[in-house]
């Protein structure tokens, strides 16, 4: 960020915006869009974030491709953050985490984002090896889809909303890491369209 600023960047080949560039929606024009993409970034820009979804459509070819991607921004020394939104609990986080963080994984990318709805202590596999490899996870905390609302604006019976619990535990977790001479790992996603909640 010092060097390029604060702008992260989205790689997301949905169908509209691929045609959009007059591209043929198939693994052939998600790759051209997505290398495309991956050079005009690389480099360039602080950090780059690759929607999973858009590359798995295409089966293990397009992880294939997603792959080739995180590699090329590797190779140009931008940061990427994948955005998977995993999340689960035990053996099931452990191995996302593993996945997509873990210290011998060839593919490891800088930071992924994950879902705490499923409680978050339920992130615990993620976030201690995001700790441990100095890699980092970016939590859901207010999302910009309406829907999210119902269930990110509840309250608990210390009368927090769900989201604010989210925020809570993301500081615990930062200020713990500050305590042992860390910067911390962990991150929120806040949706721009959410008003003043």
């Amino acid at each position: 960020m010092d060097a390029h600023g604060p702008l992260c960047v989205g790689i997301d080949p949905h169908q509209q915006l691929v045609e959009s560039w007059g591209l043929p929606y198939s693994l052939q024009g998600v790759e051209r869009f997505a290398l495309t993409c991956v050079e005009a970034f690389g480099g360039e820009v602080a950090c780059v974030k690759p929607q999973s979804a858009f590359f798995e459509v295409f089966g293990s070819r397009g992880v294939a491709l997603l792959e080739r991607v995180q590699a090329g921004l590797r190779e140009a020394g931008t940061l990427t953050i994948l955005d998977v939104k995993r999340g689960d609990i035990g053996s099931t986080m452990t191995a996302y985490a593993e996945a997509f963080l873990g210290q011998d994984n060839p593919d490891a990318v800088d930071a992924i984002t994950v879902s705490p709805y499923l409680g978050y202590g339920s992130l615990r596999p993620a976030l201690d090896l995001a700790a441990t490899t100095g890699r980092g996870v970016f939590v859901l905390a207010l999302t910009s889809n309406p829907e999210g609302a119902s269930v990110q604006h509840a309250r608990g019976a210390g009368g927090r909303s769900v989201a604010g619990e989210v925020v809570a535990g993301a500081a615990e977790d930062n200020a713990a890491a500050r305590r042992a001479g860390d910067l911390g790992s962990v991150g929120l996603v806040v949706g721009a369209t959410i008003g003043d909640a």
